[in-house]
């Protein structure tokens, strides 16, 4: 079996203050509509209405991702790419289908 390497990079840009409570004010956000859908469910609400908030919850983790892919593209693929790091591209290419 082919080991992966850790995924546990640090940035070399810190994110700012405001990125940081911006982020954990979406997620918070997003928890907490997780936290209404399971709700929804034990209530046995209307399939409809729980759909519904799955989809907001979707499209909210999504803005989150984009959030993240934007100042990854910014800052690390950039540095990568002047230090001649040009797999930073292909990895970039393969977290960008990740989102979808």
């Amino acid at each position: 079996m082919e080991e992966k390497e850790c995924c546990c990079h640090t940035k070399k840009t810190p994110r700012s203050e405001e990125m940081v409570q911006n982020l954990d004010s979406r997620i918070n956000r997003i928890i907490g509509q997780l936290n209404g859908i399971k709700n929804m469910i034990d209530q046995n609400r209307y399939c409809g209405d729980i759909l519904t908030q799955i989809a907001a919850v979707e499209s909210a983790l999504s803005s989150v991702g984009y959030i993240i892919l934007d100042e990854h593209m910014k800052t690390c693929v950039v540095d990568d790419v002047k230090e001649g790091k040009k797999e930073t591209l292909d990895e970039l290419l393969d977290l960008m289908k990740k989102l979808k």
